[in-house]
């Protein structure tokens, strides 16, 4: 099933779709960031490059929602950020603007979750600036597996690993918040009643 987000808008493709995955420059920048450090260190080039053949090159202008917090209809994709900047924020019921979280350059995978569990999307993706990218579908994730299911485990695995790291930086942000506010009830509890 081919997602909302790609059905909905029909963004000009970056190389013609025979050329995004042979060989092109895109093709070629797509695999260097799958194995680069940042991103998926456990596939090799040529398993990179395999990878990039099931994706599909996207072009996203400025200040476009790609992804949308609680949509529950787009969730069949993931984007492997080649060039540009994304900004993640969350709506909190409190602010009439939405908080920002975090600013994602190239080499991020977004929308990984929502891909692999179908669950609403927890946050929005916005373009901060025209973005590169190269999606990888649901289906195309199939395809993959059906036709190459060493490298979709090890594709799998390495995005479950970039999950897992995430994670640990929550929990990490979630501790120094819970310091930063036992020091402040500490504060105010210190303070002598007026």
């Amino acid at each position: 099933m081919t997602s909302t987000f790609l059905r909905k808008k029909s963004f000009p493709s970056i190389s013609p779709p025979h050329d995004a995955t042979e060989g092109s420059e895109t093709a070629d920048l797509a695999a260097r960031l799958l194995v680069a450090p940042t991103a998926l260190m456990q596939l090799t080039m040529p398993e990179a490059r395999t990878v990039v053949r099931y994706m599909q090159p996207q072009i996203v202008s400025k200040d476009t929602v790609f992804i949308r917090e609680g949509d529950v209809l787009d969730t069949g994709f993931l984007m492997l950020l080649l060039d540009g900047e994304v900004t993640v924020e969350t709506q909190v019921v409190s602010r009439a603007e939405p908080i920002v979280i975090t600013l994602l350059g190239p080499g991020s995978l977004i929308g990984e979750l929502g891909m692999f569990d179908g669950l609403p999307r927890y946050a929005s993706c916005v373009a901060a600036t025209q973005l590169r990218c190269a999606i990888l579908t649901r289906a195309g994730l199939s395809r993959l597996m059906e036709e190459n299911p060493g490298i979709a485990a090890k594709l799998l695995l390495a995005v479950s690993l970039r999950i897992g790291a995430r994670l640990r930086e929550v929990t990490d942000k979630l501790k120094m918040y819970v310091q930063l506010t036992q020091a402040m009830e500490q504060e105010i509890g210190s303070r002598p009643e007026a």
